[in-house]
């Protein structure tokens, strides 16, 4: 049995994905699969990522020089891996640098990979949103050369990097790249947050929407949820960052003048 027809459609796989095939054909015993993969493997179409899973070689390419997509291969490393934080935000065309280091969100462990010179790591799910049965809330799926993968949507992510700006670089970088979305689903947003019942994630956001409120269109209304649920003392905007900062009382935040006076637009 050839792969052709499977490896035209499949531009990163899994064994999983194989053995569907196979079974679907009538041939899906594990010696048909190995020596279907050896052979695959030995004519350089197909490539190894990692265990259990492949990358496919365009017909006459050469696999040393092949260029896999680190989307494809971060949505394929667990069965519900979801490109998320700055990876979603490179991955919907509005990250403001692009980096080398994809993450992941999914409930399954697995260890960090390196291949092609990317890194992949997993990011666990958010704890709030399993207790509420929510696992799959603004989660939107896309296909991206014929692999069907799941990516955070921008109003998910707007508040994921505010949540944990560790996985999305600098401030600079996290502004820069939020501020390049013209447009955003408030309710949405404020859906997410309040799922979330973290206080300091709700300043965080309401923080940030109040800072472009004419830009995207913020009214009070979507506001006054996020006031509602912000911390009852002053909490530090960076939580490592207690240095050169100013309470803004509107959000009981300590946030760092670096933000506040948007210091990287600076001319020096």
């Amino acid at each position: 049995m050839k792969l052709n027809e499977f490896l035209s459609r499949h531009a990163v796989f899994t064994l999983d994905e194989l053995n569907r095939f196979l079974s679907a054909r009538g041939s899906g015993s594990p010696n048909t699969r190995k020596s279907l993969l050896t052979y695959y493997l030995k004519q350089g179409r197909i490539i190894p990522i990692r265990r259990g899973l492949y990358a496919t070689v365009p017909a006459g390419g050469d696999p040393a020089s092949t260029s896999v997509d680190p989307f494809l291969v971060a949505a394929k490393l667990t069965p519900d891996a979801t490109l998320a934080y700055h990876t979603a935000l490179e991955f919907h065309g509005k990250a403001y640098s692009v980096y080398m280091r994809l993450h992941y969100v999914s409930e399954r462990k697995s260890m960090p990979l390196t291949f092609q010179g990317h890194e992949f790591i997993r990011a666990p799910v958010p704890p709030a949103l399993p207790a509420k049965g929510e696992e799959m809330f603004g989660i939107t799926r896309r296909n991206r050369s014929g692999v069907k993968l799941r990516v955070t949507s921008l109003e998910r992510t707007l508040v994921d990097v505010l949540d944990r700006p560790e996985l999305s670089g600098s401030w600079e970088e996290i502004w820069r790249s939020l501020e390049s979305v013209e447009f955003f689903d408030m309710e949405q947003v404020i859906t997410y947050v309040l799922l979330l019942e973290n206080a300091t994630t709700a300043a965080k956001v309401g923080f940030f929407l109040d800072q472009h409120k004419e830009a995207l269109m913020v009214e009070d209304v979507h506001l006054e949820p996020l006031r509602r649920l912000r911390p009852r003392r002053p909490h530090y905007f960076v939580r490592s960052r207690r240095d050169d900062c100013r309470w803004v009382r509107d959000w009981n935040l300590m946030i760092p003048v670096e933000i506040l006076n948007r210091s990287w637009e600076e001319v020096l």
